[in-house]
């Protein structure tokens, strides 16, 4: 870290100092716009994009802590999962009222 390295526009996330608002509200917009083109290309796991969301990707990485980014990433991957077991169980359940 630098002399001036609060002068920066990019926040420094390396710094070990906790992330302010403002640079919070950058991370979660960035991560945001990464998990959109995801979507729109039908990537559910990050990382898996292959040559896709380059230009997303860059700026999620470059504007979040590598911490924050490992569970964003598990937490999506999590959150797909629970969906569908959530869909699966309301199945069932209407499954059971429809046989009483």
């Amino acid at each position: 870290m630098g002399w001036f390295s609060w002068f920066s526009s990019k926040p420094d996330i390396s710094s070990g100092v906790a992330p302010d608002r403002s640079q919070r509200q950058v991370c979660w917009d960035a991560r945001d716009c990464y998990y959109a083109c995801l979507d729109k290309n039908s990537v559910l796991k990050p990382g898996e994009e292959r040559n896709v969301c380059t230009k997303e990707k860059k700026s999620y990485e470059g504007n979040c802590a590598k911490s924050w980014i490992a569970y964003f990433d598990k937490r999506r991957v999590l959150a797909e999962e629970q969906k569908d077991q959530l869909a699966l169980a309301q199945a069932q359940a209407d499954a059971a009222r429809a046989k009483r």
